[in-house]
């Protein structure tokens, strides 16, 4: 019995490989099998298509695209990925370098006058303002103590001038060291202003300067240095000098505040480029020119003086070469550039 059933067993495993194989022979996906060798619409083995020999070595290598269309599309595709830059030209130039301090303005032959004696003051003849002549007496002064009695004593201006101050009043009690008045001549003013000690070496007497007033917005006027103190004032390490007007303007007067940008180095007929142009990178300064063929090229370069605008170039770079002046921070040497207005 056993026997029968792995018999049985046995047929029913041939049968189903028989249909599986059966199966694997039938066509896919709907298509019919290919056509017996020799029936009509086939073509012997290894023949290719009609009409596939015909010609084929003419059309070896051709394509639907016209010549030179690859190429075209190629150079436009390079324009438009290159970056758009602007540049400046390196010309000879002249660059100053300047430092910003404030100052006053002051009457240049200013006197101030004080009594011959202590006292009481009991006459005060001009005020702020007035004219004074030399010799004119502005004041007079009683030393008379209690139980004494003396002269008064007169205050004698010793310039001619217009008051500038006039600090004490009749009654008020004065010495030798008193200012009773103080008289300045306003036809001439200049700027008196201070100096830090790291600049010192720089300031030369004709040194210019630009002054700017409050008072006079828009305007900028010009002062030269004339007068330098030779010794620094030991408290705030700073050093006094005086700036006298080379056009005088009748709208400055005694007392005001000026802003002085001094220039304290200046240089003529050298390479000055923008001061944005320059990329600090790793402790070196490099720029980017751009060569005859639209080409970035990395450039180290050694910087000179400068202000809040220019650079002075010393090396690295010549008079004439086209210097990146904006979209420089995202070059790289080699770089294909396309220059923008």
């Amino acid at each position: 019995m056993i026997k029968k059933f792995i018999t049985f067993l046995i047929i029913l495993l041939i049968i189903a490989f028989a249909v599986l194989i059966a199966f694997s022979f039938l066509p896919k996906n709907g298509k019919s099998a290919a056509p017996p060798q020799g029936a009509p619409g086939a073509q012997p083995q290894g023949a290719q298509p009609q009409g596939a020999q015909r010609g084929g070595g003419e059309n070896r290598g051709r394509s639907d695209t016209p010549p030179g269309t690859e190429r075209g599309a190629a150079n436009r595709d390079g324009a438009r990925n290159a970056a758009a830059i602007r540049v400046v030209t390196v010309g000879p130039g002249t660059i100053e370098k300047s430092v910003i301090i404030n100052g006053e303005i002051l009457a240049r032959n200013q006197v101030t006058i004080y009594p011959t004696v202590g006292g009481r003051l009991v006459e005060s003849n001009y005020t702020v303002g007035d004219r004074v002549t030399r010799g004119a007496v502005v004041a007079r002064v009683d030393p008379s103590r209690p139980g004494e009695v003396y002269s008064r004593s007169s205050v004698v201006s010793t310039v001619s001038g217009t008051v500038l101050q006039a600090p004490y009043s009749v009654g008020d009690t004065v010495t030798t060291q008193s200012p009773v008045y103080v008289v300045g001549d306003l036809s001439s003013l200049l700027v008196e202003t201070y100096i830090a000690e790291r600049f010192v070496a720089a300031v030369k007497q004709g040194l210019r300067a630009s002054l700017w007033f409050e008072a006079v917005p828009g305007e900028t006027f010009t002062a030269e240095v004339f007068e330098i103190n030779p010794v620094l004032d030991p408290v705030s390490r700073t050093l006094r000098i005086r700036l006298r007007f080379i056009n005088p303007d009748p709208r400055i007067k005694a007392g005001m505040f000026a802003t002085i940008s001094l220039v304290t180095n200046r240089k003529t007929n050298v390479p000055v480029i923008p001061r944005l142009s320059v990329i600090n990178t790793y402790g070196s300064w490099i720029v980017f020119i751009v060569d005859e063929n639209n080409i970035a090229r990395r450039r180290e370069i050694t910087l000179g003086i400068d202000n809040e605008d220019f650079i002075e170039v010393l090396d690295g770079i010549s008079i004439g070469d086209m210097v990146v002046s904006a979209g420089q921070n995202f070059l790289s040497d080699g770089d294909s550039v396309r220059i923008v207005d």
